[in-house]
């Protein structure tokens, strides 16, 4: 094996270890739809259309992950969600 392909080949393995952690919203019957839209729209930069199917998955399947990345990009994220009177939690 040459030495260029060494070092793609441990250069590959490396990128693939990088942990995604995940913030999963769950069902509540006190927030309203426009209130999770909204919220998520703030807090996980989300399109509207894209707030809307989350709120949707929520509602319909229970919880949904609304937010994918390193843990502390959605650490405070999670807070904000909580403050905000929904029910999250990051994995």
């Amino acid at each position: 094996m040459r030495p260029e392909e060494k070092n793609s080949e441990e250069l590959l393995l490396e990128e693939e270890v990088v942990k995604q952690n995940e913030i999963i919203l769950f069902n509540d019957n006190v927030n309203t739809f426009d209130h999770v839209i909204n919220t998520l729209m703030d807090v996980c930069e989300h399109s509207p259309e894209q707030a809307e199917q989350c709120s949707l998955i929520v509602h319909y399947k229970g919880k949904c992950t609304v937010k994918t990345g390193e843990y502390d990009d959605l650490k405070p994220r999670c807070s904000q969600l909580l403050k905000a009177g929904l029910s999250a939690e990051l994995v």
